[in-house]
């Protein structure tokens, strides 16, 4: 057998049976890799270093942005009364930028929770551009990517979270 036919003979076995989309029945193990839950080590790997990414935004999110903004720390009361925003809109986005941080370690949030970020870091860039020059505003273009890539990557949470919600379809 060769390298590649054992290869292929391995993942084979370690393959769920996938329901076949063209002609309705089900496809013999292995003939089909099913990418999205793929027993392989890369799969593996990358299903970890999504993790790792979610909770290095998580901690981000929580004590570089939210943590500032709910101490009502000088450097971030500052910016909000430049705005013209005052405590009220400190506190607020300090808020958000935490239940992000939390959704983002939720397994049934985390999609939304990288959604709703991304909304925030939109609103940081027009913030940054608009009332302080765009010094900055290159930050939240750069944590917009990979909110972006979690909220693909665990798009299938959604459905999980609308029949939490009683918004989806209901099954077993």
């Amino acid at each position: 057998m060769s390298k590649t036919t054992a290869s292929v003979a391995s993942t084979a076995s370690a393959t769920a049976v996938a329901p076949d989309r063209h002609s309705g029945g089900s496809l013999a193990a292995g003939t089909r890799p099913v990418i999205a839950e793929s027993p392989t080590a890369r799969g593996r790997r990358a299903r970890i270093a999504l993790r790792g990414l979610q909770v290095l935004l998580a901690l981000f999110f929580a004590v570089a942005s939210a943590l500032p903004k709910l101490t009502a720390h000088a450097s971030a009361a500052d910016s909000f009364h430049e705005m013209g925003w005052g405590s009220a809109g400190m506190y607020a986005v300090g808020v958000l930028e935490l239940a992000g941080a939390i959704g983002l370690l939720i397994p049934v949030t985390q999609s939304v929770a990288a959604m709703g970020l991304s909304a925030l870091m939109v609103g940081a860039f027009v913030v940054q551009v608009v009332y302080f020059g765009g010094e900055y505003a290159a930050t939240p273009l750069i944590l917009i990517v990979p909110l972006a890539l979690i909220a693909w990557a665990r798009r299938g949470q959604n459905v999980e979270l609308a029949r939490l919600l009683g918004r989806g379809p209901r099954g077993a």
